[in-house]
């Protein structure tokens, strides 16, 4: 069907069209298309959009965002989880028309009988299909359109009003309407976009019964995820030694990601750190203290794995036979064995893919609900994208997080095929021109459609940037722009104590690294951030502006060391200010957008310090601020109108 009005770019969207992009529960979404048609006609439109499994379509009526740009938006809010259609449908807004040219004319003092006569017709027309009483109304303005006894602008007032714009809303003819094919939208639950995430290796605390006991003092520094490494068995052959080293001492636990033994696989746990009574434990722990308990899913093998000797096909053979293992070089992974997701034949890859199904689906059955996956860009696209809408079919509320630090263009396609979030590049953009171009790109490219970021200062396996040998002011600093540039964020164990030992001025790794051995804590260090993180993670609970990602906005400083931007939800407005150097004292005068600030030019307005508690009061764009590292690296400020 030839159609005159064009309906293009309809985001949010991924950018192939085939997957679905993504939003959250009750978080307003906007819808943005590019709508235009030939001539001077007027347009309107609206979205339609529904949940995939339910018929009737909701309607909201768009505007125009950006006329010179045929922009036009409208804001929804999906009330429930999973797959949902949305279109957009435009037609030439006869009444809007009518209105304009009979306006225009009367401006220019020119007649408009035709003009009125034309409305005459289409309040007629509107008011055959009307019931009473808005019939009676319609046709008493129709009467009134054609009483030439009157004036032109008489008549003309006749049309006017917000009850003449509701009764004549809409198309007028119903082959007016331009429909858009439909898209795809992703609802997620909201932690999927908001979540302060904690990393730990259940055998550094006992097993899963001390990681019980950890759950409390986790919960009151404001954690809403408790990331664990893999739980199951490991392996014996070629067991690493302490910090990676080839040959394991007596003693060495060996590496938790070398999954398998004689104890079970995948959908074992580990004897020594529990039973799966202790894991039921576990997960009732955590949801008593409003937390949840994600698993680190590792698809690779130990040597001792029963799947190496059940399925000797689902693995790479070297020429001589053997299985190769894993390697990074210079790494050497003599301890893990990668699958191989595409064997010889359909057969053993559906085999090996309904394996790995089956292991999601037997942890959610447990009770699990976020998966953190292990480099997931070392398997194939085309089972992540088969394997995830496999699991979020019955289960929509599961949450994957993509642990990929790989090419650009792999890790937003596995964000497009449908990981909820994705690490990032954050680890190692610190200067005030890396930071402000990474969030440009992530919040408010198109990248935004599909792709959550998910900020980590430090992981077990990357101790990077500031940290290396860094001062608690790096660590401070580190913290407060991942937990204010995105939603969601995380930090690995041992941060609150400020482990900062790297590997080798070459290498990322930590030194005496828990990856290959159990570390001993001492949780009452009385130098511990885990007030300054708990105040941190107090403040983005308190703060919705905080809660989302799409709100970002930098603001100018006169100085390449002070970042400066603000988050606006609604009516909360947050200023963040960061000095970006742990060592020395920096100061400036900032350029605030204050029409972005909704703030007034001329008059005080107070700026509060979430993290001291002062209260500044400032007038204009251009405050005043100097933050000291060793006392404070940063202003988390709410604005707020005085009196307002």
């Amino acid at each position: 069907m030839l159609e005159r009005i064009v309906i293009d770019d309809i985001r949010p969207r991924t950018p192939t069209g085939r997957y679905p992009a993504k939003a959250v529960i009750a978080e307003p979404l906007d819808i943005t298309a590019i709508i235009f048609k030939d001539g001077h006609d007027l347009l309107a439109a609206r979205v339609c959009w529904r949940a995939a499994d339910t018929k009737t379509w909701a309607e909201a009526a768009m505007s125009v965002e950006s006329a010179g740009l045929d922009l036009w938006s409208a804001t929804i809010a999906p009330t429930q989880l999973g797959l949902h259609e949305v279109a957009v449908e435009a037609w030439y807004d006869e009444w809007a028309t009518i209105k304009h040219k009979l306006k225009a004319k009367l401006d220019a003092g020119q007649e408009v009988d035709v003009e009125l006569a034309e409305a005459a017709l289409a309040v007629e027309r509107r008011a055959a299909e009307t019931g009473m009483p808005q019939r009676k109304h319609l046709d008493s303005v129709a009467k009134a359109l054609r009483d030439d006894v009157t004036t032109q602008a008489e008549r003309y007032a006749a049309l006017l009003g917000p009850t003449m714009d509701a009764l004549m809303a809409g198309p007028l003819k119903p082959d007016y309407v331009t429909r858009s094919d439909t898209q795809q939208v992703w609802v997620d639950r909201t932690r999927a976009l908001f979540a302060s995430w904690y990393e730990l290796f259940p055998r550094s605390y006992g097993g899963l019964r001390g990681v019980i006991e950890r759950l409390p003092a986790i919960a009151d520094m404001g954690f809403d995820i408790v990331y664990l490494t893999p739980i199951h068995p490991t392996g014996s052959t070629a067991r690493k030694g302490r910090n990676n080293t080839p040959q394991a001492m007596p003693g060495d636990v060996g590496s938790v990601y070398a999954i398998g033994g004689p104890d079970g696989g995948h959908t074992d746990i580990d004897p020594a750190l529990g039973t799966f009574d202790d894991f039921a434990a576990l997960i009732d722990a955590a949801q008593s203290l409003g937390m949840e308990i994600a698993l680190d899913n590792a698809l690779q093998c130990s040597p001792d794995h029963p799947w190496v000797t059940e399925h000797p096909e689902w693995f790479h053979r070297r020429p001589d036979g053997s299985i190769a293992y894993a390697e990074n070089p210079p790494k050497k992974y003599q301890d893990i064995y990668p699958l191989n997701f595409w064997p010889a034949s359909d057969e053993d890859r559906q085999a090996l893919w309904d394996a790995c199904l089956h292991m999601f689906e037997f942890w959610v059955d447990k009770g699990v609900r976020v998966f953190r996956v292990d480099n997931p860009h070392t398997k194939p696209v085309a089972f992540w994208s088969w394997l995830i809408p496999q699991v979020q079919s019955e289960n929509p509320d599961v949450i994957f997080l993509s642990e990929a630090f790989t090419r650009p263009a792999v890790m937003a396609k596995l964000a497009e095929i449908g990981f909820s979030q994705s690490y990032t590049y954050f680890t190692w953009r610190t200067s005030k021109f890396e930071l402000t171009e990474y969030l440009e790109e992530i919040a408010h490219s198109r990248k935004a459609d599909f792709m959550r970021p998910n900020f980590w200062p430090n992981t077990h396996d990357i101790l990077s940037g500031p940290l290396r040998n860094g001062p608690p002011a790096a660590f401070k600093t580190r913290l407060v722009l991942a937990a204010t540039l995105v939603p969601s964020y995380g930090i690995y164990s041992g941060y609150e104590l400020m482990e900062n030992e790297p590997m080798s001025d070459a290498n990322e790794d930590y030194m005496n690294s828990e990856k290959y051995e159990i570390k001993h804590r001492d949780w009452d260090d009385p130098h511990s951030l885990a007030p300054f993180i708990t105040l941190i993670n107090t403040i983005r609970n308190r703060h919705p502006a905080l809660q989302r990602l799409r709100n970002i906005r930098f603001h100018q400083c006169d100085n390449e060391h002070l970042l400066v931007y603000s988050k606006t939800a609604e009516d909360d407005t947050v200023l963040v200010v960061v000095n970006l150097d742990p060592s020395n004292t920096q100061e400036a005068t900032l350029g605030l957008d204050l029409t972005e600030l909704a703030l007034p030019f001329d008059r005080p307005y107070e700026a509060y310090d979430e993290l001291t508690g002062q209260s500044f009061q400032w007038i204009g764009a251009n405050p005043y601020v100097r933050l000291d590292p060793w006392v404070q690296p940063a202003h988390i400020l709410h604005l707020r109108t005085l009196g307002g």
